[in-house]
């Protein structure tokens, strides 16, 4: 098979397919449409191993030998198909590359270089038409039914693999598969169980098919599980999660949405209390000189993605409450028309040039009547803010829901507007939406007034 990067050749429009993905599932040439290979491997091997489970017995040693089997294949796919080949966040040396992609190959999921091709496409063009299992298109999908459904190679994102074309590694288990399948997948596993303890069948179908079966099904959960299940804590723009049940079905791959921000980083869980092994087995692999080079991101900038997704959160949430009416959008009010709509009435006071109606509230002010009629019809922004009596934030939010306009002229007014102006970008959420954050209503004033002249 070749080696040569993936290329696209014009092809001529009377000539064109058309794709499975652009017909209905109920045609009459549906079956053309399947890859019989995959369902052979995928499907078909794992029913037959089911079979033949209903008579096999299974001793104690085998079963432990294909737990222990389940790991290092699994392995090959978490710490080599994955991390190194197709994310390059570390470097191997030579023995450790050979065993990842012998141990690998006995997974059963393809060549490293196919793996790593599509994974990197998957990655570069995630949730869209070119994502070769985007979970934009069902769960059963991403899991399994691109797999086992031709797929048209044109349509799947380009993806640059020349540093896999140049890995003799990769280069001979892309040329040697089915030889590395068949050994790997089965014959060693078999082998290991025959000539240890004798048990030549339950080695084949223990260790080799169902425990292939196994691990497929856990890796193909990154693809499916991991963008369905769990929290987004770094962004939630596109569909990766991080949920600690398919860590432990992946072998620390679950905290996907972590890994989908910061790819190269050799490990997909950073807390201490996370599970995964396959970063703690690269990490044990440099200390005994077999990795180097294990790319990590700063610790500041993975906590600068985590921020400003809390962030967007709290907006989302703010944009739901009522924080009054916008300044721009009030009536101007003058001064004497301020006054005199007071005299006649109405209980308006005014704060740091911003007129609230707070009729309705007087009789449930905290500090009496008296103290709040005290303000009416008046600058009321020395007594509001310290000088009779240093409000609460809640005050100032309770208080912002009751404006009614702004007092022409009002130089607190002018300055806090055009601090809005100069800083919008820190006062307006991902979707342009208005946000009040602590400390920027209006009415607030930096240092407590010593003296309440409108008292």
């Amino acid at each position: 098979m070749s080696t040569k990067p993936e290329t696209s050749r014009p092809r001529a429009p009377d000539t064109k397919k058309v794709h499975i993905a652009d017909t209905a599932i109920t045609s009459k040439n549906w079956y053309k449409h399947v890859n019989w290979l995959n369902v052979a491997f995928i499907i078909g091997i794992p029913v037959y191993g089911c079979i033949q489970a209903l008579w096999v017995p299974l001793q104690f040693k085998t079963a432990v030998w294909a737990v222990l089997y389940y790991f290092f294949t699994g392995m090959g796919i978490t710490a080599g198909y994955h991390r190194l080949w197709a994310h390059c966040s570390y470097s191997a040396t030579l023995p450790l590359r050979i065993w990842l992609a012998l141990v690998g190959g006995g997974a059963v999921e393809g060549s490293v270089r196919w793996w790593a091709r599509d994974h990197r496409a998957h990655h570069r063009y995630t949730d869209t038409d070119k994502d070769p299992y985007s979970v934009r298109k069902g769960l059963l999908y991403s899991h399994l039914g691109w797999m086992v459904m031709k797929q048209n190679p044109k349509r799947i994102g380009r993806t640059d693999i020349s540093d896999l074309n140049e890995d003799p590694v990769v280069v001979w288990q892309h040329r040697n598969y089915i030889k590395v399948v068949l050994t790997m997948g089965l014959v060693v596993p078999m082998l290991v169980a025959g000539l240890g303890w004798g048990d030549w069948l339950g080695g084949f179908v223990y260790a080799g098919i169902l425990r292939i079966f196994f691990v497929q099904q856990a890796t193909f959960c990154v693809n499916s599980l991991a963008h369905w299940l769990g929290d987004q804590p770094f962004d939630d723009r596109n569909s990766p999660r991080d949920h600690v049940i398919t860590a432990l079905v992946t072998l620390g791959e679950g905290y996907h949405n972590f890994h989908h921000e910061f790819p190269s980083d050799y490990r997909n869980a950073i807390e201490w209390h996370q599970y995964d092994p396959t970063k703690w087995s690269i990490w044990t692999w440099k200390q005994l000189g077999l990795a180097f080079d294990l790319k990590q991101f700063r610790a500041n900038e993975i906590e600068k993605g985590r921020v400003q997704q809390q962030q967007k959160k709290i907006d989302q949430k703010r944009a739901k409450l009522d924080w009054g009416v916008p300044l721009d959008q009030l009536p101007v009010l003058e001064w004497d028309d301020y006054v005199e709509q007071a005299k006649n009435g109405r209980g308006l006071i005014a704060v740091a040039g911003v007129v609230h109606d707070v009729t309705d509230f007087i009789k449930d002010h905290p500090g009496g009547k008296a103290m709040i009629g005290s303000g009416i019809g008046k600058d009321a922004t020395a007594m509001f803010n310290g000088g009779v009596y240093y409000h609460s934030n809640a005050a100032h939010n309770l208080l912002s829901t009751m404006r009614v306009g702004v007092i022409r002229g009002g130089s607190e007014v002018e300055i806090w507007k055009r601090a809005q102006k100069e800083n919008s970008e820190y006062v307006r959420d991902e979707a342009g939406q208005r946000v009040i954050r602590a400390g920027m209503q209006p009415t607030k004033i930096p240092e407590p007034i010593p003296t309440a002249d409108a008292a």
